[in-house]
């Protein structure tokens, strides 16, 4: 009973600090979330969260440097798209924003929303990352 209850919460621990941290660029993938998951639980920690950290470092990895080029040179529309939501990585943009496939590479799309250029994925529309 007790190891289900450390196991619990090093779990929780791990998801939530692994959602917070790939949020501010600072944990990638199985390795952060081992880290965060070692320092909240010890060894049963470290296994739980590098499974986590696995799981959400691979939902929000960095696209490659050519996308990042092609969105941060890609003309902008004569018309501009302003929303009420604040953009937010790991967020899906609201349906009345028109994602752009990028060209060679369509598991990536972008749009450009209140005046930030931001790569998504198309089909859940979820932002992976706002360039600045």
């Amino acid at each position: 009973m007790f190891h289900k209850v450390i196991v619990g919460a090093a779990m929780s621990a791990a998801l939530m600090s692994g959602v917070a941290f790939a949020q501010s660029s600072t944990v990638n993938g199985a390795a952060g979330g081992a880290v965060t998951g070692a320092i909240v639980g010890g060894p049963v920690g470290a296994a739980v969260g590098g499974v986590a950290g696995a799981i959400v470092g691979a939902a929000i990895d960095p696209p490659p440097q050519k996308v990042v080029t092609y969105v941060r040179e890609a003309p902008a529309p004569t018309t501009r798209v302003v929303v009420r939501e604040r953009i937010v990585v790991g967020h899906p943009l609201p349906e009345t924003v028109v994602v752009t496939p990028v060209p060679d590479n369509p598991q990536y799309s972008y749009a450009i929303v209140n005046n930030e250029r931001v790569i998504v994925e198309p089909s859940s529309r979820k932002v992976i990352q706002v360039i600045n």
